[in-house]
């Protein structure tokens, strides 16, 4: 199995069965997590109100409706960690269930990306270090070879169908065009050069 991880698609999966692929995505829940963010935010705002409220009357007290809406808010919080969870478990199953020999993944530079004020939110949001660290017991629990490709690997600069490798591949290029007349999704390409890295 190669897996590619990235924000648009949490990650594509392909399984390489003598040279059969068998692709499965496992979307990204960013438009879930920017629902209930807005609504966090909404009774963030209602939580400050109240509390700047209570200062200015001197009572220290929380009545009873301030409680619930922390109630709420803590809810929220819980939700937004679940949907990250059961995404990352919901993907790892569908791997160890495969029984594959090995399963290999990029080496993500994850300090390097967070420095990009752009995509921190997201990778930050995605847990790619959680994935990594579920997925390697899983792994050793299933006696399956979790592969971490070299940094460098081109996964997706590569073309899995003859070699060659392009020189630049900007993040906008969704799909791979080789000149050897290979097209692909730029995340299956990738996953199929991952599935067939050999170290």
């Amino acid at each position: 199995i190669g897996v590619d991880l990235g924000l648009k698609e949490f990650a594509t999966i392909v399984l390489n069965d003598n040279d059969k692929h068998i692709v499965k995505v496992f979307k990204s829940l960013k438009d879930k997590y920017k629902q209930i963010s807005l609504r966090k935010k909404r009774l963030d705002r209602k939580i400050s109100k109240r509390l700047l409220e209570n200062k200015k009357k001197g009572n220290v007290t929380k009545s009873q409706n301030f409680k619930k809406l922390f109630k709420k808010r803590l809810k929220l919080t819980q939700r937004i960690t679940n949907i990250q969870k059961d995404n990352i478990y919901q993907c790892i199953s569908y791997m160890v269930k495969s029984k594959p020999k090995r399963i290999v993944i990029e080496d993500l530079n994850i300090k390097g990306m967070m420095k990009n004020k752009k995509l921190a939110k997201w990778i930050s949001f995605n847990q790619f270090y959680n994935f990594k660290r579920i997925l390697s017991y899983k792994c050793e629990m299933n006696g399956i070879d979790l592969v971490i490709a070299d940094r460098w690997f081109p996964s997706s600069k590569t073309c899995s169908c003859c070699g060659a490798i392009k020189k630049s591949l900007s993040l906008s290029e969704r799909t791979y065009i080789c000149d050897c007349g290979y097209i692909e999704d730029r995340d299956i390409n990738a996953a199929i050069n991952l599935s067939n890295y050999s170290h």
